[in-house]
Parts: C-alpha cells; sequence; structure tokens
C-alpha cells in the first residue's frame, strides 16, 4: 500500500519551466486564439444560428482553459511560496495577460447581455443544453454591465489597483514572523504554527498566543486598515456608483446566483439562534473548570486531563479516504486521485500561503490541493475538507469550464458533508470519553463555519456602509467588537483586543462577502447528511447528482428538486435544530 508523506505538490502537468520556450508558446499561442476571436465581434448577430453560436461558446471554452493553466500554474506557485520573486513576478505578468485576454472576449460577454433581444436569446439558449442557465444567469447582469470601452478600462486598472492591494496584504502579512516564548527560550514561529497554540491546554500560553497574534495586527493597523478601506470603496465605487446594485452584498448574491432574500433569511435565522452556541460555551466552561470562557478560551481543549493526540499524516490520509469510501467508492477514488497525482502541497515552509484550499483550473485537470499539516486533529478535518472541494469538482468534470465550478453558497457543500462523513468514521472507533472531548470539537467547528461565519457577513454589511460613509480603523474595530458581543452575550468574556481580529480575516480583503457561503453549505450539509442517516448509501446517487451539476443550475431550483427549499427559514432553522441536539448530547455526556 502507498505512503503518504509530507511535501510539495508537482505542477509540471501544467508546465515543466515557465521560462522554458513551451511556456512562451503557450502565451503566444492563447493571445493568437483571443485575436481571432476578435474577429467574431463583426459577425455577432442575434438570428445567428444554434450551430454557429454553439461554435462560439466552445472556442470561449478553449480560451478559458488555456487562460486558466497558465494563470493557475502563477497562481499556485506564489502560494507555495509567496515570497519568491520570480513567483510573484509571473503571477503579476500573467495577471496582465488574464486582464487582456479578458478584455479581448468581453465585447461577446456584453453583447450577449444587452445587445440581443429576448426572443432570439431564449431560441439560442434553448438550444445550448447544460449552459442553457449559465447563459440565462448573464442576462440578469444587463442592467450592471457597463460600455465595452469602460469594462476594457475597469479591467485593466483592476491589475494595479483592487488585485494589487490584496496581493500586498498578502505579502505583508504572510511575511510576519511571531516571536512567543515557549518554555524558557523564544520561539520565532509563521501564523500556522502560532495558531497551534490558541489550542493549548494552559490558559496562559492560549492568552500568550492570541496576544501575540493581535499584537502584530494592531502595530500594522495602519497600513493594513487602509489597504482594506480602499478594497470597500472600490466594491462600493465599481459596484454600486458605476453598476447601479442596489447593494454591496447585492452584487456577491447575482454573483453567486441567489436571492437576496436567501441570504437574508439566511442571516436572520443565523442571528436568532446565537443562544444555541451561547449555551454550548456555558457547557465548555464547565468541562474546563472555569466561571467564564474568555475569547482567548473559545478553541481550548475540552478537557485539561487528556493529552491531544496527534495525527500521523499517512494514517490521516488513509483515514479520510476511508470516512469517504463507507459513502461511496466514487468520492474516495476522486480523492484518492489527488494524491496519486501528486496533486497536494502540504508541508509547512516560510514563505508559503497560510491555511488551506482547493484549486480547480479546468475540468480535465485533477485540482491541486494546498494544506498546511501540523498532527492535530483540525488537520485531519482540512484535509477531508479540502478532498471535499476536490471531489465535488471531479464530479462535474464532465461539465463545460463554463458552468463546472458550483456557486459560492454550494462550493462548501461538499468539503463540509466530508468532514460529516470523517467525523461519522472517527467517533464509531473511540470511547465515551473520548467522544465527549470529540462532540466538543465538532460543535467548536460547527460554531467557527456557521454562526461566527454569519456573524463576519453581519459585520461586513456594516462595515462597507460605514467605510462608504466615511470612517477611521478604529472605527471599524468598535464595530467588530460590537458584533462578537451580539454573537456571545454574556457567555464569553471579551477583551478589547480582539477589536482588530476583523484585520486578520483574508476572506474580508480577498472576497468581499464569501463568509455566508460557508453558513449555507454547513447548514445544507447538515441537512444532507441527515437524509443520508435515514437512506444509507442509497442517498449517494442523488447526492452525487447535486454535485454534478456544478453550476448548470440556480441554486433554489436545483435543491428544489431534492426537497430542499433553501428560501424558508424553516430549512435554515432546521440545521440549528441539528446543532441543539448535539449541544444536548454534549451535555448527558458530562
Amino acid at each position: 500500500m502507498s505512503e503518504y508523506k509530507l511535501g510539495e505538490w508537482d505542477l509540471s502537468e501544467l508546465t515543466k519551466d515557465p521560462n522554458s520556450k513551451e511556456f512562451q508558446e503557450k502565451i503566444q499561442e492563447l493571445e493568437k486564439q483571443a485575436k481571432r476571436f476578435e474577429k467574431t465581434k463583426t459577425k455577432l448577430d442575434s438570428k445567428m444560428s444554434s450551430k454557429k453560436f454553439a461554435n462560439i461558446l466552445k472556442e470561449l471554452e478553449e480560451i478559458s482553459e488555456k487562460m486558466s493553466k497558465l494563470g493557475g500554474y502563477a497562481s499556485l506557485s506564489y502560494s507555495a511560496n509567496t515570497q519568491s520573486d520570480e513567483a510573484t513576478s509571473l503571477l503579476t505578468r500573467m495577471s496582465k495577460l488574464g486582464s487582456q485576454v479578458s478584455n479581448m472576449v468581453l465585447f461577446f460577454d456584453l453583447w450577449w447581455k444587452t445587445k440581443i433581444d429576448n426572443k432570439n436569446a431564449k431560441r439560442l439558449m434553448q438550444d445550448s443544453g447544460e449552459l442553457s442557465h449559465y447563459l440565462s444567469h448573464k442576462r440578469l447582469f444587463a442592467k450592471y454591465s457597463l460600455s465595452e470601452p469602460e469594462e476594457k478600462i475597469i479591467n485593466t486598472l483592476d491589475v494595479t489597483g483592487i488585485s494589487a492591494l490584496v496581493k500586498l496584504y498578502d505579502k505583508i502579512t504572510n511575511a510576519y514572523e511571531y516571536k512567543m516564548k515557549i518554555g524558557n527560550r523564544d520561539k520565532i514561529m509563521t501564523r500556522e504554527e502560532l495558531t497551534n497554540y490558541v489550542r493549548s491546554t494552559d490558559p496562559k500560553i492560549r492568552e500568550r498566543a492570541y496576544k501575540t497574534i493581535l499584537n502584530k495586527y494592531i502595530e500594522n493597523k495602519g497600513v493594513i486598515g487602509e489597504i482594506y478601506q480602499n478594497i470597500v470603496l472600490n466594491w462600493k465605487d465599481e459596484g454600486i456608483e458605476l453598476r447601479g446594485y442596489q447593494s454591496p452584498i447585492s452584487m456577491r448574491n447575482i454573483g453567486n446566483d441567489v436571492d437576496d432574500k436567501t441570504i437574508e433569511s439566511l442571516l436572520s435565522v443565523c442571528r436568532k439562534n446565537s443562544n444555541v452556541f451561547q449555551k454550548f460555551f456555558l457547557q465548555k466552561a464547565k468541562m474546563l473548570k472555569m466561571k467564564k470562557l474568555r475569547r482567548y478560551d473559545l478553541y481550548a481543549p475540552s478537557t485539561a486531563n487528556i493529552k491531544e493526540k496527534n495525527y500521523q499524516y499517512n494514517k490521516s490520509v488513509k483515514l479520510v479516504f476511508e470516512s469517504l469510501g463507507k459513502f461511496s467508492d466514487t468520492l474516495e477514488e476522486y480523492a484518492r486521485k489527488v494524491f496519486n497525482e501528486n496533486h497536494i502541497d502540504s508541508s509547512i515552509r516560510q514563505g508559503k500561503r497560510d491555511g488551506a484550499f482547493c484549486s480547480t483550473l479546468t475540468p480535465k485537470i485533477t485540482p491541486y490541493v494546498l494544506v498546511n499539516f501540523t498532527g492535530k486533529s483540525r488537520d485531519v478535518f482540512t484535509l477531508a475538507h479540502e478532498l471535499g472541494h476536490a471531489v465535488h469538482s471531479q464530479a462535474a468534470q464532465d461539465r463545460s469550464i463554463l458552468v463546472q465550478d458550483a456557486p459560492l453558497p454550494l462550493a462548501e457543500t461538499a468539503s463540509t458533508f466530508s468532514e460529516l462523513l470523517l467525523y461519522d468514521n472517527i467517533s464509531s472507533k473511540i470511547s465515551s470519553d473520548e467522544k465527549r472531548i470529540m462532540l466538543s470539537e465538532k460543535i467548536d467547528d460547527l460554531y467557527a463555519t456557521i454562526l461566527r461565519q454569519s456573524f463576519f457577513t453581519i459585520f461586513e454589511i456594516d462595515a462597507h456602509e460605514q467605510i462608504g460613509n466615511g470612517t477611521t480603523v478604529d472605527e471599524i474595530s468598535k464595530i467588530y467588537l460590537q458584533n462578537l458581543k451580539e454573537q456571545f452575550g454574556t457567555s464569553v468574556e471579551l477583551s478589547k483586543d480582539f477589536e482588530i481580529e476583523w484585520s486578520c480575516i483574508p476572506h474580508f480583503y480577498h472576497t468581499p462577502f464569501y463568509c455566508y457561503a460557508y453558513s449555507f453549505g454547513n447548514l445544507l450539509a447538515l441537512s444532507l447528511f441527515q437524509r443520508y442517516k435515514k437512506e444509507g448509501k442509497d442517498f449517494a446517487p442523488a447526492y452525487i447528482s447535486i454535485l454534478a451539476a456544478g453550476g448548470s443550475e440556480k441554486p433554489e431550483k436545483l435543491l428544489s428538486e431534492y426537497g430542499f427549499d433553501i428560501r424558508s427559514p424553516k430549512f435554515w432553522q432546521e440545521g440549528f435544530d441539528y446543532v441543539n441536539e448535539q449541544v444536548n448530547t454534549l451535555a448527558k455526556l458530562q
């Protein structure tokens, strides 16, 4: 049997050498194809045949795949080493190329959104198969589109504007070194390594670890706060002022192909159920023999008497495979492909991007997964999470690149479902004492991925409004502290240093209003998992069909076909009812 070892991914399937003649030829080939496509502009006619329209779409797919491979290589290389000047330079070059190619094919997008009449658009969509909904969704953007010259200006300026700001934030924060006293000596760590101490059994170490992280961001709040404000103002200026979106979050919702009311319903139910987790935090304080949790103690191990188990990487990988395989051989096979093709980067290195992600470049290429594996149980769940994303992409591998990716809210469903499968598998192998600890940790995760993420989004709504009206970094921090007070009520003791925590959250910078997708995905995954527990493996084909849809259907419509009404507050409440049951089960185990 294979033995899996920590290491770096192999990007040679994309290119063996970015400085080679072959790589330059790929760039030239893409530029030539984009220029050829540009000539299609004079031939666009609303009365064209369905066959001619299909050929245009096919050429657009080919251009998208080629650009995704080139840009993907640059992005993955940069993530593996953000301090490399060569990787940074290549990423900048490919970003510019991506902008140029986007500008060259932009005319077709604008023609489809704004120039073609509804009757002919409907005719062409009816004959477009899996791309029908994709094309229909694009028509929704018609009233938010600008003229072609204006769109080209925005695309060009984004490279040195908002994209540059995000890259600057990454470069600054990924270069941070954290010095903390461990025992009798100072230790210099990355944020990923330091985060382990946030989960220490020693409350003093937990506090010191948090303060070490937060103080670094407090020291730099001027520059990273200014970066955030400019990103938000760019979002407002382009989205609200130029394009005419109703609100900052509406831009994300329409992009995600979900209705504003669906997300309002989700956030409202999350806000209403903060007491479910407050009840858990009071229980956890008793488990830790504390009167009340401090915010520093939120992710403390559930008992100080049992040493946290360390997981070997090889065994962890096989445990995730086993968990997926118990539900579906197909899912396990998809996960194994990531390792068989060495599309995973798992070791911890200075300069490597923090956190974890899964990157799908084209339907024909197995996704790439990045994790920072330290051997803790949460790392095993992170591995399951990211492999869930890889499974989702491969389930939709027969789709066009234009519709392979599920809309953002559905994008977190398979990742969360994989974590639930892992938990279900592990919990069946452990004692009642260990189960109590693991259940507590699972509820910790449910807090982190449901309530915390929804309150992140509520903060963003408030912060975008305040920044739009003019504000300071300190005022933004006050909004965030008030947000935390609403989440925790009187169940957790809050200290003022956490008011800067918002600036530690990369999603606020990279992808505004991304975070509700976690709440959406987790609550949906809980419903899917409950269906699985009722139906057993017979549910697997339906589940895989949901994943295989990719982005070819609107989420509300796709899920209604399987009996899930995501517009209803009742649907979201069912997820919280499950969490509440787990909290009550934990109380009985104490």
